[in-house]
């Protein structure tokens, strides 16, 4: 066999796992990620010749209330967790059923199969509502407000606690009256329509509007599933391996060897 014939198939053989690697690669990077909000600081050097801007992107901090169920809930406690936050309060008789039905839905679009009868997928996605009104929402009316809507337990918090403590949440880590400035959020009551989206690492990647449900909403869904599926870049993994894709190139490369084969064999016998 020719030395031309040897290179043909194996390149025939290389070009489907090449192909693989490419797709894994290049089309993850090409996906438009949910960018970061608020930048802490920026800090400006000089590598190869070039300068470089390094942003630190707040980081939303702490804070432990008690939820529906009354067990106390902290935000340390979903380390690994997309998480969609928003405010309420069980008397609203305005925009606050709205929010929470619209949030009812979100949380069902992720549930296996979209089914409430099945079990969720806890380990991905978490839903927090804090009540702005927590001197008369007890643990008892959020529960009862809770199951109002259907709200599966697992992985939605209603949260309620000390007052200043959830008011200084809002303004100093969320911030959300900085991306909601129509709405002229009052200091003694943050009461907002906006969906706040956290990414594994509690920076900030989204503000949405919780009554949009033609395109807020919609783009909310998307950017948690791109968030879920994120590159880890302070704990990066190795190239994922797919076998069932990898199984496809090999069978692809086999065939393309035996067609090549039989053709050079053809053209040797002639």
């Amino acid at each position: 066999m020719s030395k031309k014939a040897v290179f043909a198939i194996v390149l025939a053989l290389f070009i489907p796992l090449l192909g693989y690697f490419a797709i894994k690669i290049f089309g993850e990077n090409a996906v438009s990620m949910p960018r970061h909000y608020i930048p802490d600081s920026v800090n400006t050097y000089v590598k190869d010749g070039k300068t470089v801007n390094d942003t630190m992107w707040h980081t939303v901090r702490n804070i432990t209330l008690t939820n529906q169920l009354g067990k106390a809930s902290s935000l340390h406690d979903l380390q690994g967790k997309v998480k969609v936050i928003d405010v309420f309060f069980t008397s609203c008789g305005s925009i606050c059923p709205k929010l929470t039905k619209n949030m009812s839905s979100l949380q069902r679009s992720f549930l296996k199969g979209g089914n409430t009868r099945q079990k969720i997928d806890t380990s991905l996605v978490q839903f927090i509502s804090l009540t702005i009104d927590p001197k008369r929402d007890s643990v008892a009316k959020i529960k009862a407000y809770a199951d109002g809507f259907g709200v599966v337990h697992d992985n939605w918090w209603m949260l309620t606690g000390n007052k200043d403590s959830i008011y200084n949440f809002i303004f100093e880590e969320l911030k959300i009256d900085k991306y909601d400035p129509e709405a002229e959020i009052s200091p003694d009551f943050p009461h907002t329509g906006r969906f706040v989206l956290l990414d594994k690492h509690n920076y900030i990647r989204g503000y949405y509007n919780g009554l949009d449900t033609l395109n807020d909403i919609p783009q909310l869904a998307r950017d948690i599933g791109l968030l879920m599926l994120e590159k880890d870049r302070k704990n990066p993994r190795p190239l994922p391996f797919d076998p069932v894709v990898m199984g496809v190139a090999f069978l692809v490369a086999i065939v393309v060897i035996i067609v090549i084969a039989r053709k050079l064999f053809a053209k040797r016998n002639n």
